[in-house]
């Protein structure tokens, strides 16, 4: 099984100019000669069949990507509307400013697969795809936010995946991101 970094998670994981909040003390391409050489410790199944998560311990100094919401951070959350790529209608985002969030312990590799790749007009040369990755405190996958939900229930023409809405997946988002926030340095 080989596994590539795409092109949209390559902007979004290792931006041009470095970012805190985004893969830490590795290059692109050792990110994907790693998960190709390392067995995840365990593969969690994604939102779609075309889709899969392979859990990794973390060996970087990448932080966690949420913060729970509390009386005494709240203030510093921050709001607007963002779309993720030029083709894409802005949603709106929200955000902590200010805050430390701690390392995170695992790394959530989100993989799709090539003839997924291929339907969304960004062909691989390789068997899977890397679309994403989630820095988290447990080894476990972290709800899609709601928007994204929506997003890939529109179709790939708005840059989804045409996966339709599961409504009780998108309940359980929700009560994830009412309490819990992505933060910026």
């Amino acid at each position: 099984m080989s596994i590539v970094l795409t092109d949209f998670a390559r902007a979004r994981l290792f931006p041009k100019e470095t970012r805190r909040n985004t893969i830490q003390d590795c290059t692109p391409e050792q990110f994907e000669q790693r998960l190709n050489e390392e067995s995840p410790l365990k593969v969690l199944d994604g939102y779609a069949p075309f889709c899969r998560l392979h859990v990794h311990r973390n060996w970087t100094s990448t932080r966690c990507l949420t913060v729970p919401i509390t009386d005494d951070n709240r203030q510093l959350l921050r709001s607007a509307y963002e779309a993720r790529t030029r083709d894409e209608l802005p949603v709106l985002a929200r955000w902590f400013e200010g805050v430390e969030p701690p390392v995170a312990e695992y790394l959530v590799v989100i993989l799709y697969s090539a003839e997924q790749m291929a339907k969304e007009g960004a062909p691989i040369d390789g068997d899977w795809g890397i679309v994403g990755c989630l820095y988290t405190a447990e080894p476990e996958e972290i709800p899609m936010a709601p928007i994204t939900m929506m997003r890939n229930a529109l179709g790939v023409e708005e840059g989804g995946s045409g996966v339709p809405l599961d409504r009780e997946a998108y309940r359980k988002a929700v009560a994830f991101w009412e309490g819990n926030a992505n933060w910026r340095p």
